[in-house]
């Protein structure tokens, strides 16, 4: 399905003036400053179930304030502890995490073939339960080698992995390697609601799930740009390093009690 692109670089705000601001982070600060450890820490580590290829760090080569008003999510061609890629994967897990809502983020995305970045949530009882029991919305999810497409889907028991709800939105006369493009989910007791640049384009509810609706208790935020995997392949001869996946920022809205 083709929907045209909205303006670049416009500003989301709640168009319901029952919608209010309850978190944000702008990534203001200093190049090469660690995103603020109130807000994010680093999932290090190789093995997430995905066949990716690269290592994800805690390093500022790989996630760090770029000195503008983002943070940037590196990934590297670079041999490190026994893979030949590095990364980062930057999670709220633990330390904020949020139960329905607007949530929005305003990013610039890399390109080539193999290069999957990501603004995702999972449940926070993952650790209890595991995945899909745990749920998972995937704001915004894209393949570097398809530059004008990105996806939106969720995952729960019985619609998961291949079989996850999902719908593309394809950009016309534009790429999301060439500016900055708003990512939002509007999240309900009752329906996930997808969009680009204010632009609705996938609409899951409650009652459309295959299983479980798993989107009842709280998520925790994600972001990450992986290098291979099963969602784009491996890298090839054409793929540049490094990739950077540019995020302006972070912000989470919720309708007053």
């Amino acid at each position: 399905m083709l929907f045209a692109a909205a303006l670049l670089g416009c500003s989301t705000e709640p168009a319901d003036p029952d919608y209010a601001l309850v978190w944000q982070d702008e990534f203001t600060g200093a190049a090469g400053t660690l995103p603020d450890a109130a807000n994010w820490r680093f999932d290090v580590g190789t093995d997430w179930g995905n066949a990716q290829l690269e290592f994800d760090t805690d390093r500022a080569s790989n996630a760090s304030l770029d000195g503008n008003g983002n943070l940037a999510i590196v990934a590297r061609a670079e041999s490190f502890n026994g893979r030949n890629y590095t990364s980062a994967r930057i999670t709220t897990a633990g330390k904020r995490e949020f139960q329905y809502g607007r949530i929005v983020a305003r990013i610039k995305l890399p390109v080539g073939q193999g290069i999957w970045p990501a603004f995702w949530m999972l449940g926070g009882n993952f650790a209890q339960v595991g995945w899909p029991q745990a749920g998972e919305i995937d704001v915004m999810e894209y393949r570097g080698q398809e530059p004008r497409v990105v996806h939106g889907t969720i995952h729960g028991p019985g619609y998961s992995a291949g079989n996850g709800i999902t719908r593309r939105f394809e950009l016309q006369g534009a790429r999301f390697d060439d500016g900055f493009h708003e990512f939002r989910t509007d999240w309900t007791a009752d329906r996930i609601d997808f969009f680009v640049d204010d632009r609705l384009y996938h609409t899951v509810r409650r009652t459309d799930v295959p299983g479980p609706w798993v989107f009842d208790h709280p998520f925790y935020l994600i972001l990450n740009v992986a290098v291979g995997g099963t969602f784009v392949g491996s890298p090839n001869a054409d793929t540049r390093f490094p990739q950077t996946m540019l995020v302006d920022w972070v912000r989470v809205y919720q309708r007053a009690p």
